[in-house]
């Protein structure tokens, strides 16, 4: 079946060194042997042979608009499954801007966002997973959540689900003989045989879904709140963390009013890191705002870092913040270490779970050893990928869980005693809520959605 033939700039619209137009559909060469001349007077694009290069002009009618490079991808052995030829042009945004007007005056059209990839789902060279992962990779943060979206990019959890899928439906497909044969198909203790069958497959559900907090820290990176008593050295440790002066400091207290807010990379983490407001009891309106919106935030937070000055003694600041930190994920930082302390660290041992790190904000002492607290606290100290499946998306994790729930009907409906056909009915549900994860068994209006938030040429 033809299909239209799509075009877009696949390149940031940027003055840069070099740009791409990327054009695939069954039209594709044709539309190249209009535009593109070689300068060696070769052969039209349609007759060479795929995955070759060449070298030559795009013109318009009998204008150049400039020099280029042409690839040649014959389908399907292209990311589209589809013929495509990707242009090589100088980085200027004018002249990006010329070639694709001219490739679809000849006969392709605009691609939507996201439209390349789908059409490489759509066409079956890769699932609906490993199209999420393609946007994954582009949007990575950190070396984690890169290595991740590779990983599923190359078919990890595919495999997966695969697997878990095949398993299902071949007990869907014996319990149905069975019902339509019974004379030769025995079911006699079959239940035994088919619950050893769930767990296993439950126990691959509940480590997916597990991976699903410490998948969605590696994409998303965690939101982290600094609090601490005004002057304690919050802004200094935000400064030093972010590595510029980000954060005003002085010697006057309260001198951070609002929260503010940074995105860094500390060991391969992503932390979203808020500065806040010195937690005091004051009198100043404004500074009482900002005091405010710091409880908000360490109530929104995942990981929270408290700021002990430990040069000056612990007071009824510290124990309102002691009180709104209780049973929060906290790491202590027992700051000024570099001056004669007051504070003892023994007396911030006031939970178990809560780490004590002594660091300087001024001179960075102790900051390597915050970033391994936070891998041990999130991560249990290992971030180290070793080809984990990690679920990183909120509409694969909502199909597990639904998959886990059948899974779990299944294996209570044997445990009552239940007839054979209450299994085949949940099973279905598992096997059709685990083809979501692929992509087998959505519908149109989903599959629109999920590429409209591509990128434009990709």
């Amino acid at each position: 079946m033809k299909s239209d033939t799509i075009a877009a700039i696949a390149t940031a619209m940027t003055n840069s060194g070099i740009g791409i137009i990327r054009m695939s559909g069954s039209e594709a060469f044709e539309i190249i042997d209009k535009i593109y001349k070689s300068k060696n007077g070769m052969k039209k694009i349609s007759q060479a042979e795929s995955h070759t290069v060449h070298y030559g002009y795009i013109y318009d009618g009998d204008k150049v608009i400039d020099e280029v490079l042409v690839i040649v991808l014959r389908g399907p052995h292209s990311y589209t499954a589809e013929d495509t030829v990707e242009i090589d042009c100088h980085g200027g945004s004018l002249v990006m801007r010329r070639i694709l007007e001219t490739v679809i005056r000849y006969g392709a059209r605009p691609a939507e966002p996201g439209e390349f990839t789908k059409r490489a789902f759509l066409n079956g060279r890769i699932d609906l997973s490993q199209a999420e992962s393609v946007m994954d990779v582009i949007q990575a943060d950190n070396d984690f959540a890169l290595e991740s979206s590779v990983h599923q990019l190359r078919g990890a959890l595919r495999d997966e689900i695969v697997r878990l899928r095949g398993k299902v439906i071949h007990e869907i497909a014996f319990i149905e003989s069975a019902l339509d044969d019974p004379e030769h198909i025995n079911l006699d203790g079959y239940g035994e045989t088919l619950l050893k069958i769930v767990e296993e497959a439950c126990e691959v559900v509940d480590k997916l879904l597990k991976s699903s907090e410490d998948g969605e820290l590696l994409k998303e990176g965690i939101h982290t709140v600094i609090v601490g008593k005004p002057n304690a050295g919050k802004s200094s440790l935000m400064n030093r963390l972010v590595g510029r002066e980000r954060s005003i400091v002085t010697e006057i207290a309260g001198t951070t009013r609002d929260a503010l807010e940074e995105q860094i990379n500390l060991g391969g983490i992503t932390l979203h890191v808020v500065d806040t407001a010195g937690i005091r009891e004051t009198e100043d309106i404004v500074e009482k705002i900002g005091v405010d919106r710091a409880k908000e935030y360490v109530a929104r937070a995942d990981l929270i870092i408290y700021v002990v000055d430990s040069s000056i003694p612990l007071d009824e600041n510290d124990d309102e913040i002691i009180k709104l930190i209780q049973n929060r994920r906290t790491i202590i930082l027992w700051n000024k270490s570099d001056l004669e302390p007051v504070v003892k660290m023994e007396e911030l041992q006031f939970a178990a779970d809560h780490k004590i790190i002594p660091v300087s904000a001024k001179d960075g002492t102790g900051i390597n050893d915050l970033g391994e607290a936070i891998k041990e606290m999130f991560f249990r100290g290992d971030i180290s990928y070793n080809n984990e499946v990690y679920i990183t998306n909120v509409r694969q994790k909502t199909a597990l869980e639904e998959a886990f729930k059948s899974l779990r009907m299944v294996k209570e409906s044997i445990e009552a005693g239940m007839p054979e056909d209450f299994y085949s009915i949940d099973l279905m549900n598992a096997y059709e809520e685990l083809g979501a994860i692929i992509g087998e068994s959505v519908g149109e209006d989903l599959v629109n959605e999920i590429f409209s938030k591509f990128c434009m040429g990709k």
